[in-house]
């Protein structure tokens, strides 16, 4: 038996993966959580500056102000936290308990796992056009960091989706000009969203797709952008002070594909499942979108009772005799002494 064997080990720090590290603190378990990136807060990353409308009792918040939030939450029960190490590997020994590789070499055991990595470790589609590029370009961005570096500022934004119109509507009273040019011959995105775009300022170029960057030799910084109709071949050249490139991402699934465990998946990787947040191996739980069962909610909201469910049946597998369900937070007694703390300490600030 291992000295560091933990009672549960989280795959994965975005929405689902942090509320399980809270929730198993409630629960008394001791948690490990373990994520591929250098912060938590997942696929939120990719949005911080968008607003989050459908948390529930929660006032419309951006993206940044949430995954701070549920990291402050997630961290309440000094949860051991594991940043920039990708689980690679998946193993179970005799004892029946887990060992974890990382890429990097690292081992980890548990007596449970819950995955929550989301749509997998996501790495951005990018141009074909960038692989030209003899240097990275400064200003071409997968990702929108802030709304505030692109102003008075002109941007192009490649993509047809929701997250790229979303970024265009955003950028348009920001910025110095905006256009959005994508591939389709009408954008994927939602209806209402798509007309909104349409009677704005935004110039739009459907059936585009960026075909050269024209960069400064000695910054790196692109100036001009070729774009060229995929039906007729036309080209059009405009200059342009920053590229956002939103093409989707591509799913790393070696996890999955790696380990020596067999996973019912669906669609080859996402894990069937039960609304417990069962699969198809004891010991193994998941929770939030990487998980697919009757009647899932793909929503942030979705993700919270995934991981309730989830920890519930991580605490039963790893105490048989535990109660199935945790105690309400408010009868919690260690929860109750840092409700106190934070009154005392706001109590002394208003003196």
């Amino acid at each position: 038996m291992q000295t560091d064997l933990f009672d549960v080990t989280i795959i994965g720090g975005g929405p689902a993966g942090l509320y399980s590290a809270f929730y198993s603190g409630l629960r008394h378990m001791k948690t490990k959580l373990i994520d591929a990136h250098p912060s938590l807060g997942g696929k939120m990353h990719v949005y911080t500056e968008k607003t989050i409308w459908d948390v529930g009792g929660v006032p419309p918040i951006k993206g940044e102000a949430l995954i701070k939030q549920l990291t402050d939450q997630a961290l309440t029960f000094d949860p051991t936290v594991v940043l920039n190490e990708k689980v690679t590997v998946i193993t179970r020994g005799k004892d029946e308990t887990f060992t974890l590789t990382t890429a990097s070499g690292q081992r980890h055991w548990t007596k449970a796992i819950i995955i929550a990595v989301g749509g997998g470790i996501l790495h951005p589609k990018r141009l074909e056009a960038e692989a030209t590029l003899t240097k990275p370009a400064t200003n071409l961005y997968h990702t929108m960091p802030t709304l505030t570096q692109f102003k008075d500022k002109r941007v192009l934004i490649s993509g047809g989706g929701n997250s790229a119109i979303d970024w265009a509507r955003l950028l348009e009273p920001i910025a110095h000009e905006v256009t959005l040019t994508y591939r389709k011959e009408t954008p994927t995105a939602h209806e209402r969203s798509v007309k909104e775009l349409l009677s704005s300022s935004v110039a739009v170029f459907p059936q585009h797709a960026i075909t050269a960057l024209k960069t400064d030799d000695e910054t790196g910084v692109v100036e001009n952008v070729s774009l060229t109709h995929v039906e007729t071949d036309d080209a059009t050249t405009i200059s342009v002070d920053a590229v956002i490139v939103n093409h989707g991402y591509e799913k790393d699934t070696s996890l999955l594909d790696e380990s020596d465990l067999a996973l019912e998946r669906i669609n080859d990787f996402y894990l069937a499942g039960t609304a417990e947040g069962k699969t198809s191996l004891s010991g193994i739980y998941a929770a939030g979108d990487i998980i697919s069962y009757p009647g899932k909610v793909n929503l942030i909201a979705g993700c919270f009772q995934d991981a309730v469910n989830a920890v519930n049946q991580a605490k039963m597998y790893t105490e048989p005799e535990a109660d199935r369900f945790g105690m309400v937070s408010s009868h919690h007694q260690e929860l109750k002494e840092k409700t106190q703390k934070a009154s005392e300490l706001n109590d002394d600030k208003e003196e």
